[in-house]
């Protein structure tokens, strides 16, 4: 029978979150619906909220879930999560909050697409879509198992409802509503969990946890060191390329404190493992069948997946499992949010504007957004209700997220004169084809290729075949690079043959982005017709570099008025800028 005094805490706790998030999405500016202040909260973001926020980043639903249960299966050595996604935190700071700030991205596609051109960023936008709309559709059915389990409610309406919510707030609010409501859900999941920690590990089904029969530490056989460093390479830079991320970083008031949330958010990580992880210690040192649980005993899988929900609802009583069942939702939804406003950013700007519509309107701009922010969270939902291996999904995307983005987003920001689109192309390829030769096990997807040290028992690669594919997609990126740089530049090839345009057949039209300006950040600009192509920070306007003279191909271009030119001449002369809002069809961002 349906707990009632526990769907009425579950109805207060998201009429709370709806609130916030309505409220912070008031705080936009009020008739300025350009893409950096719905996408980015107007580059505004204060400290207290940005630290909440970046820590939200990876700190969710399938966080302290996940926590919970390899805490409990496999033991701490194992649980790699909080402390490689606070190193990729770490590792975003230093090597690429910084650059991608400076240079005024408003997407991480941003960079892709100015090296590599808009159909290739297109390309790359698939696993970075995929991985997104697969996470929040995990983490909405892991909300709808933990509802049935503590208050007998039906996954269904519990995940139509919580998916309802989220997308409301998001849809309303952009980031600004996303940004607040994660400082209401992390406070959430802090004390809530905390709150039921005392009450669990005093239960009297609870043997000490220093019990020579309890082993929640785990150990690391010999055989699998190579795939536990597998594994925490690919938390720590697989964690780096995601729009959540990037989100959080470029919305922030400078480069300077991009870094510094960065690291302060890697602390917090780490803060917000500790409750699950003694959680799951807990549900280790308990008899289950000595609780009112009745399922099968040992635990099977489908039951040690949702560890945390049975310590909340068998270990503790029912007024303090309904404040748990807040934090629990507070995290899911916290992630939630995130995924389905990067995921429609990324449309937006990278897929919609760039691709096929490169006069697009603001205005139109943040239509197309809202409307895709409605279809990512349908199919985020519809897949939460429909697919059983929806984890077994995520995990193979966030897996072509290391092993394709990470070394394309790398080069671009770092060394982006040594790569093209041909070789991005390339090593998007090898590295798709190399990483599904080794198998999913939870997709049912079988090994075409067994690496050395295969697991015959457990059917899984023990060698580090992520890494090697991630490995070889640099190399190729490289490579292939320099190979079509130097056939075409000597005359082996005709320029005719560079069908890409990207290395001697490149149009008048295009100019790339260029290095951050020393004394602040760069200008990014925006322009119809010929400058539909440059995206990001471009250099096109430099009062040192042209002498107080509009770069030529600009005056050159039909489609921009001579209002537009005078304008921009006369920030030019003055030494400042135009900001969003001159003209639809230019857009400025310092």
């Amino acid at each position: 029978m349906i707990n009632i005094a526990g769907v009425i805490s579950i109805i207060i706790f998201y009429v709370l979150i709806l609130g916030v998030g309505i409220w912070a999405g008031r705080k936009k500016e009020a008739g300025n619906d350009s893409e950096e202040e719905v996408m980015l909260a107007g580059r505004n973001i204060g400290l207290f909220v940005g630290i909440f926020t970046m820590t939200a980043t990876w700190v969710g639903g399938g966080y302290i879930n996940g926590t919970a249960e390899i805490i409990y299966t496999t033991g701490l050595v194992w649980c790699q999560a909080p402390f490689g996604y606070a190193l990729s935190l770490v590792f975003g700071g230093i090597f690429f909050a910084n650059k991608m700030r400076q240079q005024g991205y408003i997407t991480m596609l941003d960079p892709l697409q100015d090296s590599f051109g808009e159909r290739m960023g297109g390309l790359l936008f698939l696993p970075a879509l995929c991985g997104e709309v697969f996470w929040a559709a995990g983490i909405l059915a892991a909300l709808g198992a933990t509802l049935s389990v503590i208050i007998d409610m039906d996954h269904r309406t519990s995940v139509i409802f919580s998916a309802c919510i989220a997308v409301f707030y998001t849809l309303f609010g952009g980031l600004y509503s996303v940004a607040y409501t994660d400082v209401i859900q992390l406070f959430c999941i802090f004390v809530g969990l905390w709150m039921c920690i005392p009450f669990a590990w005093n239960n009297e089904h609870v043997s000490p946890l220093s019990s020579m029969n309890v082993d929640w530490i785990g150990e690391i056989k010999k055989e699998e060191y190579f795939y536990y460093v597998d594994y925490g390479l690919l938390l720590i830079f697989g964690g780096i390329p995601w729009q959540v991320y990037f989100q959080r970083v470029l919305s922030s008031k400078s480069a300077g404190r991009a870094q510094l949330l960065s690291y302060v958010a890697a602390f917090g990580c780490i803060l917000m493992a500790i409750p699950p992880v003694l959680i799951g210690a807990i549900a280790k040192a308990t008899a289950w069948n000595e609780t009112g649980y009745k399922g099968p005993y040992p635990l099977t899988t489908d039951e040690s997946s949702m560890i945390l929900p049975m310590v909340l609802q068998y270990l503790t009583p029912d007024f303090v499992s309904f404040f748990g069942l807040g934090a629990v939702s507070a995290a899911v939804m916290s992630s939630a949010d995130s995924s389905v406003l990067s995921a429609s950013s990324m449309f937006a700007r990278n897929v919609y504007k760039l691709i096929f519509r490169q006069k697009a309107s603001e205005m139109e701009i943040i239509w197309v957004m809202r409307v895709s922010i409605l279809i990512v969270g349908v199919l985020a939902t519809i897949m939460a209700l429909t697919i059983p291996s929806i984890y077994g999904l995520w995990s193979m995307c966030s897996d072509l997220v290391y092993v394709i983005l990470f070394p394309q987003l790398l080069m671009v920001v770092h060394f982006k004169n040594y790569c093209n689109t041909y070789g991005s192309l390339a090593a998007y390829l090898i590295a798709f084809l190399v990483r599904l030769s080794g198998g999913e096990p939870q997709m049912g997807l079988d090994a075409l290729i067994h690496f050395p040290g295969w697991d015959e028992e457990n059917q899984r690669q023990l060698f580090p075949f992520r890494t090697l594919a991630m490995i070889i997609s640099l190399i190729t990126l490289i490579g292939v690079s320099w190979w079509t740089k130097w056939v075409f530049e000597t005359g082996r090839l005709a320029p005719g043959y560079d069908i890409f345009h990207c290395v001697v057949n490149i149009p008048e039209d295009i100019q790339r982005v260029g290095e951050p300006a020393e004394e602040g950040e760069q200008m990014s600009v925006m322009a119809s017709g010929a400058m539909g192509k440059l995206y990001g920070a471009a250099t096109l306007v430099g009062k040192d570099e042209r002498n107080g003279r509009i770069n030529p191909a600009l005056e050159a271009d039909d489609d921009v008025l001579p209002s537009d030119i005078e304008k921009l001449r006369g920030s030019i002369s003055s030494g400042g800028g135009i900001r969003s809002g001159t003209n639809p069809d230019i857009q400025t961002t310092l």
